[in-house]
């Protein structure tokens, strides 16, 4: 019998922070955040999911944040 099995990314998620000032270059409401979910799928059909990575990007100074660099009001405003 043969199993396929693996890895797959899901959808991305793309979410605009409008109250959010961008710590680069303090320009309010330009940060766009992209989250994708890694998954564990038999069959093509997903599992679990193994993590979530986050991003975001100012569209004014085009300055990149990876999930460790998010701010406290970049966090908040990711959750609503």
């Amino acid at each position: 019998m043969i199993l396929f099995f693996g890895t797959k990314t899901g959808k991305k998620q793309t979410k605009t922070l409008n109250t959010v000032s961008c710590p680069y270059c303090a320009q309010k409401g330009t940060l766009m955040t992209v989250s994708q979910s890694n998954y564990v799928h038999l069959f093509w059909i997903p599992i679990f999911k193994l993590k979530t990575s986050k991003f975001a990007e100012c569209s004014h100074c085009k300055r990149g944040f990876y999930e460790e660099e998010f701010t406290p009001g970049m966090e908040k405003g990711l959750n609503r």
